[in-house]
């Protein structure tokens, strides 16, 4: 079966190769990739998938099927291509994007020999408001039995953990005044923000040391002579896990919540992106995946730091779910960089991106027709704790 996967994935290299580097010199920001979404899409219908697009209402985002008649599990590989301000595909996400999308097509010419289907699904804006956290909610993995996403960076790793993680958004309204001839009129909303600051940082002490707080002050005041009567913060609020992270976030707002009580002001709270769920490794899956990856011809795959945040997360809260990552430069290169985007349009990518389309469709394969490995991964999923 290696062989029969390698020998497809050398009959579409040159229009995977044209996929990702189309989508490389058009980079679309997220929830905005209506042409990089569409050269998805038309590939996919070219090699035989049914295409919703437009899922779920999302304007960029496609749920692409190929079912082989018969009887047998539903294999997802998840595709991503939004970019970044002013970087372009500094995350690579045309790419990742590419191999998702060719190993769906990869294992397409191949399921109907096997059994059971495989869907594609195009996922907009993971880098703000990921579509993986409203397909997750809405039930798009409901039927899905294993998901797959692999990520470029600088070496392969294998999946690992990611953090739960909420952006929350802190308004205090108060009363402008003058400064210096009416101080005692006005009420500073500044002084609520910077309040909320001290509180959080008082509060460092007493939370897990592998949380994670951040934020800034998006609006504090027009002038010193003024009495700020709007001010605004944002923070990433993260935690390894979502039962944690909820009980952090009460504590986060109480931070608020004293600070405007001090301050005299009016608070609103919100969230300006969305809320990402840990990522929850199937490690039986994993290691089907690193094991196949071996056999593609990559030597060394190592274990990555936990960091970050990713809407793949919600999906391993749903289903059993790997992110790994690829290496796609046998240089040192750091990702949100313009290097990054570089590299992944030369050729050493696009080798590690054939290695690693193999291990997604040969990992697929092995679910497909291995009954008591599906049975034990999902098995491992039940009793996982989220």
């Amino acid at each position: 079966m290696r062989e029969k996967v390698i020998k497809v994935i050398q009959e579409i290299n040159d229009e995977l190769i044209e996929l990702n580097e189309y989508i490389y010199e058009n980079p679309e920001l997220g929830n905005k990739e209506y042409k990089s979404c569409k050269a998805h899409v038309d590939i996919l219908r070219e090699h035989g998938f049914d295409v919703e697009e437009k899922y779920l209402g999302i304007g960029t985002a496609f749920r692409a099927t190929f079912d082989s008649g018969r009887s047998g599990p539903t294999i997802a590989y998840l595709s991503e291509y939004d970019a970044l301000p002013m970087l372009g595909h500094g995350c690579g996400h045309n790419i990742l994007g590419t191999t998702s999308t060719g190993a769906g097509i990869v294992l397409g010419k191949l399921i109907s020999d096997i059994g059971g289907r495989v869907v594609v699904l195009g996922t907009p804006a993971e880098e703000t408001d990921g579509a993986k956290v409203d397909m997750a909610n809405r039930g798009t993995f409901d039927d899905i039995d294993v998901a797959m996403i692999a990520h470029p960076m600088d070496k392969h790793y294998r999946s690992g953990k990611s953090l739960a993680m909420e952006a929350i958004q802190f308004t205090f309204k108060g009363k402008s005044a003058h400064a210096a001839a009416y101080p005692e009129k006005g009420i500073n909303a500044l002084d609520a923000v910077i309040n909320t600051f001290n509180n959080i940082n008082a509060l460092r002490e007493h939370i897990r040391s592998d949380a994670r707080v951040h934020g800034v002050i998006v609006e504090g005041g027009k002038a010193a002579n003024i009495v700020p009567d709007l001010a605004i913060a944002q923070f990433y609020v993260r935690a390894t896990s979502k039962k944690y992270l909820q009980e952090l976030i009460v504590k986060i707002k109480n931070c608020a919540k004293g600070a405007s009580l001090a301050a005299g002001t009016e608070l609103e709270i919100s969230n300006y992106e969305a809320t990402y769920d840990n990522l929850v490794t199937n490690q039986i899956l994993s290691k089907t995946y690193c094991n196949n990856l071996e056999s593609m011809g990559v030597q060394n795959i190592y274990d990555r730091p936990d960091g970050g945040s990713l809407d793949t997360g919600n999906v391993s809260h749903v289903c059993p779910t790997i992110h790994p990552y690829f290496s796609i430069s046998n240089n040192d290169i750091v990702a949100h960089t313009k290097e990054f985007a570089d590299a992944s349009v030369m050729p050493f990518a696009y080798e590690e991106m054939k290695k690693t389309i193999g291990a997604l469709v040969l990992t697929a394969i092995d679910v497909i027709n291995n009954k008591e490995l599906l049975k034990k991964i999902k098995e491992e999923f039940e009793v996982t704790e989220k």
